[in-house]
């Protein structure tokens, strides 16, 4: 095995296991909203906009931890962030005002995602592989951000119910901290087969792609789906025990989409090796738009919760290796992690509109109705932005072409 093979596959492993980690965590963070709550006396918009303003944070810090990663790599930019992760959720745990969860759960934590999450780790990966097995490199990496998430979320309500929230808070800090040393061994060695792009100062990278339409209809299209799996992911356990259902419906539901997602991320991968991965994004979304619909349309039970949650898993994160590896075919690996963190902005605006929605029309109106509406109105235009997106590599003198 030669070095540069070798090399990659230590980044791809020890990725894995960052976003595990990491996104585990982070999707646990819906369970905490009722247990802190009601013991200080918040209502649910004031830890849904903290969660919300987390992903906000996540979005605006993206490109330059992108563009960080892009120039120092990717072992320095873990490290820092992932430090910043630690601190976050310590402090989290002995949060008891509003100003001091946003401190932690919004502000440190949001940044420690910023460098510990998809663009950053995805991008080194892609770098790390050649251009034909790109896509699916990065959709193994993906799918062990789901397998996180699946065993994290009944993890996370086992420390709860034993230890109580603020202990299971200084638990997950602890799994954070252990990405410190792991940081070391995700070293880049790019494939000699890969294609490098020209060097172009920072500036004219930045103008390639905002000449180009289709990198904008792929960051809308990304919008939606941060609106959506952060509303589901913070809402969807207080929303199914307001429809009567047990506590652990919504633990089960999310724990689903953690593990069918490994499988949905996977495909994603595979398929996006062999199919327009534009005009998978559209088939993807409509899907979105259907199963959601039957979800809240049609009358909630047990099964019909745990079969939400196992449909939007194949669909949960199958957007990532997709979208990723359409912005590698269209500009190259070269400033991959600044550009796709460019498109991730779009998706965080999406995801804090989604979480801080979601808390804000519950509690005027008693009811999230509004929202789901939204959410299926939001995914059929997603659809439509997708279908006419090129998948072909972008020449500079593309970048005369104006929007």
């Amino acid at each position: 095995m030669s070095s540069t093979t070798r090399n990659a596959l230590l980044l791809m492993i020890g990725s894995s296991i960052v976003l595990a980690l990491s996104l585990g965590i982070r999707h646990a963070f819906g369970l905490f909203l009722q247990p802190m709550s009601a013991e200080f006396g918040w209502g649910r918009e004031v830890f849904a906009f903290a969660i919300a303003l987390q992903n906000l944070i996540w979005g605006v810090l993206q490109p330059f931890v992108g563009a960080f990663a892009d120039r120092y790599g990717v072992t320095r930019t873990v490290f820092i962030s992932a430090l910043a992760y630690t601190v976050g959720l310590v402090l989290m745990a002995s949060a008891d005002t509003p100003s001091t969860l946003v401190l932690s759960a919004s502000v440190l934590i949001g940044f420690g995602l910023s460098g510990t999450s998809f663009t950053v780790l995805l991008s080194a990966v892609g770098r790390s592989v050649a251009p034909e097995k790109r896509s699916m490199a990065m959709g193994i990496a993906s799918a062990a951000g789901s397998f996180g998430q699946f065993v994290m979320l009944p993890g996370t309500l086992g420390l709860q119910e034993w230890l109580g929230w603020s202990a299971a808070l200084l638990v997950c800090a602890g799994l954070i901290a252990l990405l410190l040393p792991l940081a070391f061994m995700l070293k880049e060695s790019p494939a000699p087969s890969a294609e490098q792009t020209a060097k172009m100062p920072l500036s004219q990278v930045l103008k390639q792609a905002a000449g180009h339409t289709d990198f904008w209809l792929l960051a809308l299209g990304f919008f939606v789906c941060g609106f959506q799996v952060v509303f589901i992911g913070i809402h969807i356990p207080a929303y199914l025990i307001d429809q009567q259902l047990p506590a652990q419906a919504g633990t089960t539901v999310l724990a689903l989409v953690g593990l069918f997602n490994i499988a949905g991320t996977w495909c994603a991968g595979w398929l996006g090796g062999r199919y327009s991965k534009p005009h998978l994004l559209a088939g993807l979304y409509m899907i979105r738009a259907i199963a959601i619909a039957l979800f809240f349309y049609l009358p909630i039970s047990l099964y019909s919760a745990y079969a939400f949650g196992i449909v939007m898993g194949f669909l949960w994160l199958s957007t990532v290796p997709l979208t990723n590896g359409t912005i590698a075919t269209m500009f190259g690996v070269r400033n991959l992690s600044m550009l796709t963190g460019i498109v991730f902005l779009f998706h965080q605006i999406g995801s804090f509109l989604g979480g801080w929605l979601g808390g804000l029309v519950y509690d005027q109106t008693g009811s999230y109705s509004l929202v789901w509406q939204l959410a299926i109105v939001l995914s059929v235009m997603a659809a439509l932005l997708n279908l006419p997106i090129r998948e072909r590599f972008v020449p500079i003198a593309s970048t005369a072409k104006t929007i």
